[in-house]
């Protein structure tokens, strides 16, 4: 069974570096992790924290309106393809209506693209790299 809650910033740590940072010179503790408006997601499978994201008060020019940046999204090997991703995307979309937040958008890899295109998030702009990770592009989705 999939469950979705809040989670703390250190609750990520181990996931992060595990599937976004692995062999991967880069942070894995993010800027405005303990901001107040901050939020983090864990997903559980079996009781076990297999998925975790972040949900970061940020604002991108292109969008015109409230918005919330996600960072960090991640899932173990042992839990991809359960709609894992999918359930932690609508637990924080459930939480950014309460807060009547009008976007919420993501630096996707360029591998994840079709993800978040399946959970009606659309691309802005072109495709971009980020040093040491690869392609990604600017996606988003209203609220």
């Amino acid at each position: 069974m999939i469950t979705v809650k809040e989670i703390t910033a250190a609750d990520t740590y181990k996931i992060r570096l595990e599937v976004l940072r692995k062999n991967i010179d880069l942070p894995y503790k993010f800027d405005g992790d303990f901001d107040k408006e901050t939020f983090h997601l864990g997903g559980y499978y079996e009781e076990e924290l297999v998925g975790i994201a972040t949900f970061m008060k940020n604002d991108i020019e292109s969008l015109k309106g409230s918005q919330y940046q996600l960072r960090g999204m991640a899932t173990t090997t042992k839990a991809r393809g359960k709609g894992l991703g999918k359930h932690i995307i609508n637990k924080a979309v459930a939480i950014l209506k309460e807060k009547q937040i009008d976007f919420l958008w993501c630096n996707a890899r360029k591998e994840a693209v079709l993800f978040y295109e399946k959970l009606s998030f659309a691309k802005i702009g072109a495709e971009f790299i980020v040093e040491k990770v690869g392609p990604h592009y600017k996606m988003y989705t209203k609220i």
